[in-house]
């Protein structure tokens, strides 16, 4: 591409002399000058902030927003929080899929409930336009506005086990925003996304709060008006920098992503029927997993489908990994053709002790290899534990199929005890 994008902290990346690559049209960090081990690692001990101003945010208001996105994305709203299966409402958000009509997937996202008929869609780089006009098709103009915001919201995460006590440093209300935070809420609003409930950085910047994050370690995403973002990075770095935080790239991203059984859109999730994956959640599926509790646009084909594929994650012995892409595939051991890989990476943070897996976090003695993970496409399906050999024609490794790869993960842990750290 002749002219990539560039997020509003591209400069600062470039500065600090990160490796850069195109990724969702944008140029990227891959990594910084402390290299992806030590990024993967500070996450998982201490905490790492990351540029994700690329991805995309879409505003969804009006008096039939709400029975537009329960049409258009995969969760059912009416039960989609917690073991109550509670309704969803203001201040919570949700993880689901938008379909198209023949099942496959156009892209995941996060879906924020500013109010009863305001919300936020964050979605994947270059998707805002995509999925605002998906939104379009199927929703009545006279009462629903949908808005891309493309560009013009700025976005960045701080991921581990320190965040919050680093983020507190820079928060002007820290205790009222973190009392009551569960894992996936969020409190605050900037600019577009106006709330009730006012969160302000110490030097004035409003900003929305959000309990979330893509590396299955306890973290937030933060939000702020785009020309406030490098401000707010500025901050956060000075204030981590006596905890170990590092800033981090996309290669760290993807390896703890992977680590964390969480998919990449476009890759282990795309233009095939979401089935027989690990993130049947994200769909509404009944008690009986027989039917869904609601309609949705990609619903009725999911349940005619007759897809006989299977999304699997595996991990491997050592750290040695197989890129993805044409010429690498997946046998038995027999040799037998299974399917494709879909990511294979390394979670640095991991090892094996006895066969079992086990991860340096909760465990200071441990020293780990590493571990190569990821997800793959099988035209059979395989039981935890099988093994399977990835290749690319050249060499090969033998993995494991598994249901869950690190453990120990933190994203899920209660604010009191994180905040005690």
């Amino acid at each position: 591409m002749e002219n990539p994008k560039k997020t509003v902290l591209h400069g600062w990346h470039v500065d600090q002399g990160a490796n850069m690559a195109l990724f969702g049209n944008y140029d990227m960090p891959l990594w910084y000058k402390t290299g992806a081990k030590a990024e993967h690692l500070a996450v998982i001990g201490a905490a790492g902030i990351f540029d994700t101003s690329h991805m995309a945010a879409v505003a969804v208001r009006g008096q039939g927003a709400r029975a537009l996105l329960q049409l258009c994305l995969s969760k059912d709203l009416k039960t989609c929080l917690g073991k109550e299966k509670n309704s969803l409402v203001d201040g919570r958000c949700v993880y689901g899929i938008f379909l198209a009509e023949d099942g496959s997937v156009i892209d995941d996202a996060i879906l924020y409930q500013l109010g009863p008929e305001s919300f936020m869609v964050v979605v994947n780089a270059g998707m805002g336009g995509i999925i605002a006009t998906h939104l379009k098709k199927y929703g009545d103009s006279q009462n629903v506005d949908v808005q891309d915001l493309t560009d013009k919201v700025g976005k960045m995460d701080i991921q581990g086990p320190l965040a919050a006590i680093i983020l507190q440093k820079v928060l002007g209300n820290s205790e009222s925003v973190f009392d009551r935070l569960p894992y996936f809420s969020f409190k605050g609003g900037f600019g577009p996304f106006a709330a009730d409930s006012a969160v302000t950085l110490v030097d004035g910047t409003s900003v929305l709060v959000s309990r979330t994050g893509y590396t299955g370690e306890f973290g937030f995403e933060l939000f702020v008006e785009i020309d406030r973002l490098l401000p707010l990075w500025t901050l956060l770095l000075d204030a981590g920098m006596d905890k170990g935080m590092l800033a981090c790239g996309l290669a760290a991203r993807d390896s703890l992503r992977a680590g964390a059984v969480l998919p990449l859109s476009h890759q282990d999730i795309g233009a095939w029927p979401f089935l027989h994956n690990p993130w049947q959640f994200a769909l509404s599926w009944n008690n009986a997993m027989t039917s869904f509790t609601k309609d949705f646009i990609g619903g009725p084909a999911l349940l005619q489908s007759h897809f006989q594929k299977y999304t699997l994650p595996f991990a491997g012995f050592d750290p040695r990994k197989i890129n993805a892409g044409e010429g690498s595939f997946v046998t038995r051991e027999s040799g037998e053709h299974l399917g494709t890989i879909l990511t294979c990476t390394t979670d640095m943070a991991i090892g094996r002790v006895d066969g079992a897996i086990v991860s340096v976090a909760g465990n200071k003695d441990f020293q780990a290899k590493g571990l190569c993970c990821g997800f793959v496409l099988l035209e059979q399906p395989c039981a935890p534990g099988e093994k399977v050999v990835l290749t690319d024609g050249k060499r090969k490794i033998v993995v494991e199929i598994r249901v869950d790869v690190r453990p120990n993960r933190t994203a899920r842990r209660p604010m009191d005890k994180m905040l005690g750290c």
